[in-house]
């Protein structure tokens, strides 16, 4: 038996508070669903009634593309969450994460009035007084902030440089609170659902949350210039953007202008005569320098963000989804992906039942087979033509079957892999990043034997021992005290019992039913024409529960829901 609680009573105010937001989403919610119902349907009457802002009939897409344009619709708070759930396939599934990597960030620009009061609040200046000259058209325009063109003026530290001015959008924390609090009431909601609950709502929209006060604030974005700046400093081969800390605040963010061609660009890529094969090479050995050597990456590798500068040079922008991994996480990432390289699939099930949140009950034989046969479909293509998207796809397809949940950060590094050779493949159709990861197996296995990192590990292990023998005692001697009052209790939490349960009182209901309707047309109670009317009833209700519990028990052993 189901019991759906009420949502939390402190949550009423904030209902009423923000109704007209609840209604707004409810109402496109509500059109882009009711889309999906009349696709059902093969007649084509009332079909086009149903359309998005730019006039495409809703019923004639996939439920996928529906999802990413109601989120557009709804704004950028959910357009960031759709960005979020595209790193997230093996929770979401490749399909809808493949179309949300789609979503359409650009929104309309503030004012040139409301940009100038926005800096002059955060820098105490009017925009006159700070450049000496500033673009009032944006270069573009997303769903946080826009970024406009300006130049120093003289006397300042960098006289006429020009910089870029990154300035949030004059109402956009509000709008974000907003949605924040009806993301949660909707996931609590969503969690109650078994349908739901392997999508985990409340811990996406939680993850979510992290992730987006993390971009409203600039200045951690600030820091994130700095520290990568710091690491490629002397890199010929990368250029990250000088940020200017006296400009900067948690609401605008100044940094230097990168002139180049974005990825995105092909055209002017091909009129400019970059040497593409270098360029790509250099772009994924940059990342894998991040992950495996400082354990910090740029988690977001789309076309736009990255430019091409002269000398075959590579300028990364857009700092504010940043990726941490700790020394244990590298360690499980390390041994997915050699893994996979080395085709082990009796490794690659260990590792991915190792770090992966397993289901009760999971068919491990099955599992194990499984792999074995998306090992063996690989294992004959050669690593320069080894396409790491496909493969990771198919293992992200493999883990959500079976209810596998990665850990966050985990599943986010793969996706931005995928996302790597992807952009990668833009520039040299043929390229493989699998090809590039190969030489760092000798890498990865030397640090992992390195006597630095072997003392670390063990330091930590003595540390979590001498932290469980100082636990152990004391856990024990509060458990023998109870038993030794008498105030030990064993709490037993059963699950699955329901449905026995069900069908037990259900039996028993129905032979009592049986028998008192036996007893009654024996006697003779109310005839009608010599047949007692409740008794007939009664028994025929009785035969029909009978049966019912029969093909219940005969189809499943379940009264109340299929196995």
């Amino acid at each position: 038996m189901i019991t759906i609680e009420l949502m939390n009573i402190r949550a009423i105010p904030q209902i009423y508070r923000n109704v007209n937001r609840w209604g707004e989403i409810l109402s496109i919610m509500s059109k882009y669903g009711l889309a999906g119902w009349l696709s059902r349907f093969e007649f084509t009457f009332g079909k086009s009634w149903l359309k998005n802002p730019s006039g495409r009939i809703l019923a004639e897409l996939s439920a996928e593309t529906r999802i990413r344009l109601a989120m557009e619709e709804l704004g950028p708070t959910f357009t960031k969450l759709g960005q979020i759930m595209s790193t997230r396939p093996d929770l979401v599934g490749v399909q809808l994460a493949d179309e949300l990597q789609n979503l359409q960030t650009h929104v309309q620009a503030d004012s040139s009035e409301l940009v100038a009061q926005v800096i002059q609040e955060e820098l105490g200046q009017p925009i006159e007084d700070l450049f000496a000259e500033f673009s009032n058209e944006p270069v573009a325009s997303a769903s946080i902030g826009q970024v406009h063109r300006a130049r120093l003026p003289s006397g300042s530290g960098a006289p006429g440089d020009w910089v870029a001015v990154k300035v949030q959008h004059h109402d956009i924390q509000q709008r974000v609170h907003v949605d924040l609090d009806i993301l949660s009431g909707l996931a609590q909601l969503a969690d109650r659902l078994p349908e739901m609950s392997p999508y985990r709502p409340c811990a996406m929209v939680d993850e979510f949350q992290r992730a987006l006060r993390r971009e409203l604030d600039f200045g951690r974005e600030l820091r994130n210039l700095e520290e990568f700046g710091r690491y490629f400093a002397a890199n010929e081969v990368v250029t990250i953007p000088r940020p200017y800390v006296e400009l900067s605040t948690d609401r605008v963010l100044v940094m230097e202008w990168l002139e180049g061609a974005p990825l995105s660009d092909t055209r002017q890529i091909e009129a400019q005569g970059f040497d593409l094969a270098t360029v790509a090479r250099n772009g994924a050995e940059m990342y894998l320098e991040m992950i495996f050597q400082h354990g910090v990456y740029h988690a977001d590798p789309h076309p736009g963000n990255l430019l091409l500068l002269k000398n075959n040079t590579i300028g990364l922008l857009d700092f504010g989804m940043v990726g941490r991994i700790d020394e244990t996480l590298r360690e499980d990432i390390e041994d997915l992906l050699l893994a996979m390289v080395q085709q082990d699939s009796l490794q690659l099930g260990a590792t991915v039942m190792r770090v992966g949140a397993v289901p009760i009950g999971l068919d491990e034989a099955s599992l194990r087979a499984d792999l074995a046969d998306y090992v063996a479909h690989y294992a004959n293509q050669p690593i320069d033509q080894f396409e790491l998207a496909s493969a990771m796809s198919e293992m992200f397809d493999l883990m959500r079957r079976y209810q596998i949940v990665l850990p966050s950060a985990m599943a986010m590094l793969l996706k931005v892999l995928v996302m790597l050779e992807g952009t990668a493949q833009i520039l040299q159709p043929n390229f493989s990043l699998m090809e590039v990861l190969q030489p760092y197996q000798r890498k990865m296995l030397a640090r992992r034997l390195s006597p630095g990192r072997q003392y670390r590990k063990a330091r930590r292990i003595a540390s979590e021992i001498e932290q469980l023998a100082e636990v152990v005692p004391r856990r024990l001697l509060g458990l023998l005290q109870q038993m030794q009052s008498g105030r030990f209790d064993v709490h037993l939490d059963h699950r699955g019992l329901e449905p026995s349960v069900n069908r037990l009182v259900l039996g028993m209901l129905t032979s009592a039913l049986f028998l008192g309707s036996t007893l009654m047309v024996t006697r003779n109670v109310w005839p009608l024409h010599g047949v007692s009317i409740p008794g007939a009833l009664g028994g025929a209700l009785s035969v029909a529960l009978g049966l019912r519990l029969l093909r219940a028990i005969s189809k499943s052993g379940h009264l109340d829901r299929k196995k």
